[in-house]
């Protein structure tokens, strides 16, 4: 397995990129990357080329997070203007505007099935469920306080929630907070069934594996990516290799990999059966918030793909085989 450069964009957004996701491939388009901005955009970029499709308003401050419904039709962004956003993917057309309390949106997924997008909601310590059909909040997951905070420690009665992944079979909900620790919850009983442990700093980025929803991965500002046995609580291993914080990390399609981005300016490429990091990227010239590896599906798509977004506002396009 191996990570080859296709293509980058330097400008490709007039500030930071800090979202980056894939709208899983239609019957009439091909997979599409879609990047969200400190420039208040959201674009999106056809596949192999990185050929600009669409450039997105709405948000009126920058856009922390993107996320892609299953079937490819709809997508959504939030921002620092305390709205998500819901949009058509082929046309920009507003299907719904979700309002948060500021500094309440961070991390979003949609469920694997497309009937729940889940919503990180920073500093309110829980996560939002809410339906896709009615655009309703179906429940609020809390996340438990820290047990026995000192009377004058103000800031450690709350945590702040960054992170959140489901599972592939949408069974399990896991969100990772600014305190280092993560929750998996049981979505259907609106239960927290644990919390893992392993980071001793924010957890800015989650993804359970595609072929084993047991396994989590996570990457944290320690400078760490851990795996975690998500049903049996356990700490599976913790790999090592960025020199800064680890801001994103995802798994590729076959199981064998991940990838992560990191404040140390580079990408990683991790071989999961040693365990290591193969290769490194140095495309970028500052840190990297995003790294997302294309979906399987489509027409005509063998090609494993992996996007890279960075506040040097640039996007990058690597071949991964």
């Amino acid at each position: 397995m191996k990570l080859a450069g296709l293509k980058s964009i330097e400008k490709a957004h007039e500030d930071s990129v800090w979202a980056a996701t894939w709208v899983p491939a239609t019957e009439d388009r091909p997979s599409l990357l879609l990047t969200g901005s400190l420039d208040e955009t959201v674009k999106l970029w056809r596949a192999d080329e990185l050929d600009l499709v669409r450039t997105n308003t709405g948000h009126s401050l920058g856009v922390a997070a993107v996320a892609a419904h299953p079937s490819g039709i709809i997508a959504a962004s939030s921002s620092l203007d305390s709205f998500v956003r819901v949009f058509d993917v082929d046309t920009n057309a507003t299907i719904a505007v979700l309002e948060a309390p500021p500094s309440e949106v961070w991390g979003m997924q949609f469920e694997p099935m497309g009937t729940i997008l889940a919503v990180a909601g920073g500093s309110s310590a829980s996560v939002k469920l809410w339906d896709t059909a009615s655009w309703r909040i179906l429940s609020t997951l809390s996340i438990p306080r820290p047990e026995a905070p000192k009377p004058s420690d103000k800031t450690s009665s709350k945590k702040f929630v960054l992170s959140v992944a489901w599972s592939p079979n949408g069974k399990r909900l896991a969100c990772g907070s600014t305190d280092g620790t993560i929750c998996v919850f049981d979505v259907d009983r609106s239960k927290l069934l644990h919390q893992l442990e392993g980071h001793n700093m924010p957890v800015r980025s989650l993804v359970f594996s595609p072929v084993d929803p047991r396994v989590l991965f996570s990457g944290s500002d320690d400078g760490h990516v851990n795996m975690h046995d998500a049903e049996g609580k356990t700490l599976v291993g913790s790999m090592s290799g960025h020199t800064s914080w680890v801001l994103s990390v995802d798994a590729s399609p076959d199981g064998g990999a991940i990838a992560t981005g990191s404040s140390d300016r580079t990408v990683r490429l991790w071989d999961l059966k040693m365990r290591a990091a193969i290769q490194t990227m140095s495309n970028h010239n500052d840190q990297v918030w995003s790294v997302a590896f294309r979906p399987p599906g489509g027409t005509g798509v063998r090609a494993g793909r992996l996007a890279s977004v960075s506040d040097d506002k640039s996007v990058s396009l690597y071949d991964y085989s």
